[in-house]
């Protein structure tokens, strides 16, 4: 057989010339991967929360009143935008987000504090942004601890007590806190290169629902068909070359940015990540040709497509540890290759593992491309029928 006779160069070629006669794929394909790679390694700044909007109710109006607003505000993570005559005006704007926490000192706070007797500093804190709330909650629980030390201290010190002895009765137990592989505890770190990927299978998925949906909703199946000579399998992966290429590029791109200029310290070397990177785009893309295939109708699989690229980011484990979700949901996340890069991402990042530890999730990540298998004989018949063809 002649080169030029080949199915598989022949819907390659053509799949070439369908991407580059449409603007739409130089910009999803290049143009969002570059900026989410940029703007994942460019969104944290220094790495910390700074400068977090939180209110003050100051009910005292004392010296030390004063002073706890003042070292509120001095904290680097907040961020004093608003003073409240009152509680309820405070959470109302905590609950509309123009703050993100508030302090209440209340009334005869400092006699009761001077005076020995219960003195309550309450704060209240929008956990809905855990990320946010979990910053504020340690900035402000360091802070104010100190407040409630300060009489202690100043007892001991009148009645001559050592600072030695003082510190072992106000801090009886010292702890060090030394997080692997991040001890500044940037976010940059835990968050740029997870991110960048579960925004990049969002347009993995979009991308392959679209290059399949189009060839029948604009009613272009059977020749794209007839260039594979009949074979389906030929067909797909013909078709979806060109993109796994371009995509593999941005997911290098990625880890280049975040390892590279990010200086995001890793365990693995670059050979690894790449590889694993690349593993996971195969296997998202077989996932998007499953899914079109139960569903070939374009504007019903973009939906699909688009909701389970949601939903796998969120039960990917990055923001919120799916470990103590619903047992169900739990479950659930494994069904999503970007949970399964997840866990290989973090083993390699900051367990310092290898392929040991991580070859069940590159099991799994391996079985979707034979799980996409399945429905190509389905899918084949939607295209011969043509009944998918013009729906709107």
């Amino acid at each position: 057989m002649k080169r030029s006779d080949n199915p598989f160069l022949r819907v390659l070629r053509r799949e070439a010339e369908r991407m580059t006669s449409r603007r739409l794929y130089f910009g999803v394909c290049i143009v969002l991967p570059l900026f989410c790679a940029v703007f994942m390694n460019t969104i944290f700044g220094d790495g910390m929360m700074e400068r977090i909007p939180v209110g003050i109710v100051d009910l005292d109006e004392t010296a030390t009143s004063r002073s706890i607003a003042r070292a509120v505000a001095a904290l680097p993570t907040t961020r004093v935008t608003q003073r409240f005559a009152d509680a309820p005006a405070a959470r109302q704007a905590l609950r509309s987000k123009r703050i993100y926490a508030y302090v209440t000192i209340p009334r005869d706070f400092e006699s009761d504090l001077l005076g020995g007797r219960p003195a309550v500093l309450p704060y209240y804190y929008h956990y809905a942004l855990l990320s946010v709330g979990t910053e504020i909650h340690a900035a402000l629980e360091s802070l104010l601890s100190t407040v409630g030390a300060a009489p202690v201290a100043a007892a001991g010190e009148a009645v001559g007590t050592s600072e030695a002895r003082m510190e072992s009765i106000l801090l009886p137990v010292a702890m060090q806190a030394h997080p692997i592989g991040n001890p500044a505890l940037d976010y940059a770190v835990y968050l740029s290169d997870p991110f960048f990927f579960a925004l990049l299978q969002v347009l993995v998925l979009l991308v392959t629902a679209y290059a399949l949906g189009s060839e029948i909703k604009f009613g272009t199946a059977r020749d794209w068909l007839a260039a594979a000579d009949g074979n389906i399998f030929v067909a797909v992966t013909a078709k979806l070359l060109p993109y796994t290429a371009i995509f593999v590029a941005m997911g290098l791109l990625g880890n280049y940015l975040a390892f590279g200029p990010g200086h995001i310290p890793h365990a693995a070397g670059f050979l690894a990540l790449d590889l694993y990177a690349t593993l996971f785009i195969v296997a998202t893309q077989a996932l998007g040709v499953l899914l079109f295939a139960l569903f070939p109708v374009l504007s019903l699989a973009i939906s699909v497509v688009s909701m389970t690229g949601s939903l796998g980011a969120t039960l990917a484990g990055i923001t919120f540890p799916v470990e103590n979700m619903y047992r169900p949901v739990y479950l659930l996340s494994f069904l999503f290759p970007i949970r399964h890069f997840a866990l290989i991402d973090r083993t390699l990042l900051y367990g310092g593992g290898g392929f040991a530890d991580c070859w069940p999730h590159v099991a799994a990540l391996l079985l979707f491309p034979a799980a996409a298998l399945l429905p190509l004989v389905h899918l084949k018949r939607a295209v011969l029928s043509g009944r998918y063809e013009r729906i709107e």
